[in-house]
């Protein structure tokens, strides 16, 4: 049985099988562990004692200058010598299977609809590039921090709305797990829920 979604002007029935899942507590916090950790550029780099620059020259004599023995200067304990357990480029990629992230952004987007943190409208009414007038419809929506949701977010709605702290525009195909579990509310536009409904069935 199909449930439907009531938005602020708008009505839409959606497939249960991606809009009322049961929430995976534990799936949900592995894809956006991965998620994040993709994110990661991993670059960190050190030079250990064999990569530091120099000659294997032993930097004083064994014996009767009163310091410790030492035979080269490249060790961790000098100034400008190598570090013990040097960083080195890495990935930091975990593997999620498309059925796991399907399955987890199906979650997501149902406790979305639970929370009621979820808005369905036909349209952004936004007809002009004008901060105070995406301002002014969001206050109709009676929301404030929230990310807008279109298969293809038309130009003026995105100049509109990047210089409103909090507010955020993203297309379908760009959608993320944890865009999704830190926004306040999430604005979509009735073509946006079919597109996702689509992907997700």
């Amino acid at each position: 049985m199909d449930m439907a979604i009531t938005g602020a002007n708008s009505s839409i029935k959606v497939s249960d099988a991606v809009f009322a899942r049961d929430y995976s507590e534990a799936l949900v916090h592995q894809v956006v562990v991965a998620y994040q950790a993709g994110g990661r550029a991993g670059t960190k780099a050190q030079k250990s004692r064999s990569d530091v620059r120099g000659s294997n020259r032993k930097p004083f004599k064994q014996k009767g200058t009163g310091n410790a023995r030492a035979g080269t200067r490249y060790g961790p304990l000098w100034r400008s010598g190598g570090v013990t357990f040097a960083a080195r480029p890495r990935s930091f990629a975990q593997k999620v299977n498309r059925k796991m992230y399907r399955g987890a952004m199906r979650a997501i987007l149902s406790e979305l609809i639970r929370q009621q943190r979820l808005l369905v409208v036909k349209d952004f009414d936004v007809n002009e590039p004008r901060t105070s007038s995406m301002r002014a419809y969001l206050d109709k929506l009676d929301v404030g921090h929230c990310m807008l949701v279109s298969v293809s977010t038309a130009e003026h709605v995105y100049l509109a709305s990047r210089n409103i702290p909090g507010v955020y525009t993203v297309d379908v195909k760009d959608l993320d797990p944890v865009s999704l579990v830190q926004a306040s509310k999430v604005v979509m536009t009735i073509d946006a829920i079919n597109k996702i409904e689509e992907w997700l069935a």
